[in-house]
């Protein structure tokens, strides 16, 4: 079946504050044939850092973290979930589900070959990221977390019901304001980069839709996944995993990171940012430093 897509004019990501990496693409991973997911592919060394991002935002996300590391050695692999950043972007609504993105990561992890993983989630990129090692737990090694949960489906609290209602009812939001009013740290030139992959509505897709899909009950069928996904890292997984907290997440922050820790085997206390947001990558050299040297420096 042909997905009706399309894709963001190249010239609107020319010169972005930060972010020198050209996309390293594929249109022909199996069951997205013709679609075209981006990444950044970058360095070579024995650990393979794969960067997941959530929603609004983009491997453009990862800018702060690539370079340590790289400096460390490492390759790091960012892709752009379908409906993001530089990869294609199916513009029904419809189309996006949880199954839809975790199978494009499944197929472009073993079209990659990535092993000795180091999983490097945060919000929808943990939802996804943390489930796929019940499929190829071999490949992952590694684990560094930011504010995100595990979909098991809780049922959603005041801030996320708030979040769902406001992205129904604004489907052609600014998403330049939008993380700009999260981190008040960012410039107006960064936060047109977020912005730059969604020029109209019709690029939206995917970025309206995953609020909507969010499991929010146990009986979602993602959220038996995310069931055996928690009880996979609290009693198989056996290598070193570092958390980061945002504390001004309203919705992913300390305490419910607190009880996705619990749920990590061997996971330490995390490092608590004061003044981090939601999108805590926003301060990702002190992270992706704090984490190596965790690591033993590499």
């Amino acid at each position: 079946m042909t997905i009706r897509a399309v894709r963001t004019p190249e010239d609107r990501f020319a010169s972005l504050p930060g972010f020198p990496w050209s996309a390293a693409t594929l249109d022909d991973l199996p069951g997205y044939e013709g679609l075209r997911v981006a990444r950044v592919d970058e360095g070579a060394g024995a650990h393979t850092f794969l960067c997941l991002h959530g929603q609004p935002t983009w491997s453009y996300l990862y800018r702060k973290m690539i370079p340590v590391f790289l400096e460390a050695g490492g390759r790091v692999v960012a892709p752009d979930f379908l409906g993001f950043g530089r990869s294609d972007k199916p513009v029904d609504d419809a189309v996006y589900t949880p199954q839809f993105h975790r199978d494009m990561l499944l197929r472009l992890v073993e079209r990659l070959d990535l092993t000795n993983i180091t999983l490097v989630c945060q919000d929808w990129g943990g939802l996804l990221g943390l489930t796929l090692p019940l499929d190829m737990p071999e490949r992952f090694s590694r684990l560094i977390i930011m504010n995100t949960a595990f979909p098991v489906g809780v049922a959603p609290g005041e801030g996320f019901l708030a979040w769902q209602a406001w992205v129904r009812d604004n489907p052609d939001f600014s998403i330049a304001r939008l993380m700009q009013r999260s981190e008040d740290t960012l410039t107006d030139a960064e936060a047109a980069a977020y912005e730059a992959p969604f020029p109209d509505a019709t690029h939206r897709a995917g970025a309206r839709r995953f609020p909507a899909i969010v499991p929010t009950s146990p009986d979602d069928p993602f959220s038996e996944l995310g069931v055996r996904a928690a009880k996979w890292w609290a009693s198989e997984f056996d290598g070193p995993s570092f958390m980061a907290v945002g504390l001004k997440d309203p919705v992913l922050g300390e305490r419910v990171m607190q009880a996705v820790r619990r749920s990590i085997r061997g996971c330490p206390e995390p490092l608590v940012l004061p003044e981090a947001g939601h999108f805590v990558q926003e301060q990702g050299e002190q992270v992706a430093r704090a984490a190596l040297q965790a690591f033993g420096g590499a």
